[in-house]
Order: C-alpha cells, then structure tokens, then sequence
C-alpha cells in the first residue's frame, strides 16, 4: 500500500493552557480531496499552518509526503502549495510580477497561462492592492499551483469568488485529483465540501468529532428523510397522519413534504395515494439531509460519531 501524502498523528497545538488542537489523526491519500470542516475556533487553521510549516506542533506527529514540516522546510517549499485566507504580498506588486516572483522562487518558468485561466489576464499590471478580494483570492489560487506541488492546500478558496470562478475553480481542483495531487480543502461551504471532497473531518473544539465520506456523514444523521411531492389537484394535505412512515408534514412552495423514517414505503403510499385519486403528479423529490445539516447537528448538540 503507497504511504499517505499526508499523515497526521496524535497531533496537538497548545497556547499555554488553552488547546486549540487536542490530539486528532487523519490521512489523506495522493489524488484525494479531504475536507476539513468546522466552526470558527475549531483548529482548522492551526492545523493547516502546522501542516504547511508556519507553526509548530506542541505534540504528535505530522508528515507531509514524508516530510516533517517543521524540521524540514527546504524539502517542504516545493511539496506543497498553499492558499491561504489572507496574503502577505505588497499593495504595490503587480500581478504578473508576483507571478514572476513565486515561479523563480521554485525554479520554473512563469505561469501566465494560470492567470488567464483564474480571469486575470487584464489585471498583470494591476497592483495587488487594487484588486477587488475575489481577484486577490484568484491571485493566491494561482500562485499556490505555479510549481505543480503535489500537495495543495485551501483555505477558505472561495471566499469572495463569483458564481463563474467559483465553478471554474471547482473544475480546476477535480483536475488536480485526476493528476494525483492530494488537497486539503478547509471550507465553511458545507455544500462546496460535499461537492468537492472525497471524505471529510468535522473538527469542534479541537477534536475531530465526525469523519468519513459526506454520504456516509449525511447517512448517520438524526434527521428523517424528505420526501417533496406536488400534484396537480393537490390531495395529498391530508394523509399526513395515514401515510406510512411519515413523523411530520409540512407545506412549502406548493410542495407536500413529508419527513419520513421509512422512505420507501413513504413514497409507495404517496403514488398509490395519487393513483385512487386520479391526480397527476407533477414532481417527486427524495432528499437525504445534506451535510450542512449533518454539520449543524454536530456543531450545535456536540455530538459525537
């Protein structure tokens, strides 16, 4: 079996007596999107930057396609690339001078063809304190992948973006998994991680209190099942209590919706139901609870799974 490209051990960061990372243990895989989830003071940061060599961990172990990030910071330069939520760069550089710089930093030719296709192709003389946030976030995408590193991280990499360089960078990061490159993506967008990631970590007050595939994450969750149905004489209000399965009804948007602990014989009943009335349906729509739910679920009652 290959090694992880990224291995994390027992892990711990500490600010005097306050833990801001209290022993967590992940892997993440070469060509593998993984999430890393969690409220604002979770240690989602933290643990980024002790990944990527910026702080040092208090305990544990943390490896980076075999590199000990806070031991080794020549060999980690040109493993990783990082986006991270705010840039040091000066207001003064311009676009492609920043471009320029980062490239012969990691010994490879300028990568304008980044920054075209990130939509900055008419910023190159534009200094970086002009750009508007979502420019300056594309700016920091494009500069974490000049040198091809075969472990990227992003923080927050949409934040700010358009709807169109939002889904061009979605397209981007499934590319980057085709070519093997690993990625930790640490995102408040729970339905951007439940696009995008492979697996992912629920992190709450520095432990890790749920991980695995976002369908596995939604599966586990308290909350039934919705099934949304609309026909066009509308009869179905009132089997809400005769309708197997079904613990609540509601009405939205024209939609019966029945939250269901037994979906299949929910939706049965609901087309039998149609048919003896003679009433054409219209739409049917079964919805597990998304991430996001499952996330507020954990966040809010701290549970743990």
């Amino acid at each position: 079996m290959d090694p992880p490209a990224i291995a994390v051990e027992a892990f711990r960061k500490s600010y005097g007596d306050v833990d801001a990372v209290a022993g967590i243990d992940f892997t993440v895989a070469e060509g593998e999107i993984f999430g890393l989830l969690g409220p604002n003071g979770a240690g989602k940061t933290t643990t980024l930057e002790c990944l990527e060599g910026i702080r040092y961990p208090t305990a544990g172990t943390l490896r980076v396609r075999g590199i000990d990030p806070s031991r080794e910071p020549a060999r980690l330069r040109d493993a990783i690339g990082v986006q991270l939520q705010t840039s040091g760069l000066p207001e003064t550089m311009q676009v492609e001078e920043a471009m320029r710089f980062f490239c012969a930093y990691h010994g490879v030719k300028p990568r304008l063809d980044l920054l075209e296709r990130l939509g900055l192709q008419a910023k190159l003389r534009a200094e970086y304190g002009t750009l508007s946030t979502g420019q300056q976030r594309r700016l920091a995408l494009a500069l974490a992948l000049a040198h091809d590193p075969p472990v990227v991280f992003l923080d927050e990499p949409t934040a700010g973006l358009d709807v169109g360089t939002r889904a061009e960078l979605h397209t981007l990061v499934a590319e980057l998994r085709e070519r093997g490159v690993a990625l930790i993506l640490a995102t408040h967008d729970m339905a951007e991680a439940e696009k995008l990631a492979d697996r992912v970590a629920i992190l709450l007050s520095g432990r890790i209190v749920a991980s695995g595939t976002p369908k596995a994450l939604t599966a586990a969750a308290v909350d039934l099942t919705r099934v949304s149905v609309r026909s066009e004489r509308e009869t179905l209000a009132g089997h809400d209590g005769a309708l197997p399965g079904v613990q609540r009804h509601a009405r939205k948007d024209g939609y019966d919706v029945y939250f269901s602990d037994a979906v299949g014989a929910t939706v049965m009943a609901v087309l039998d139901a149609l048919e003896e009335a003679g009433d054409p349906l219209v739409d049917l729509r079964v919805e597990r609870p998304s991430l996001e739910e499952r996330f507020l679920e954990l966040t809010t009652q701290g549970g743990v799974a």
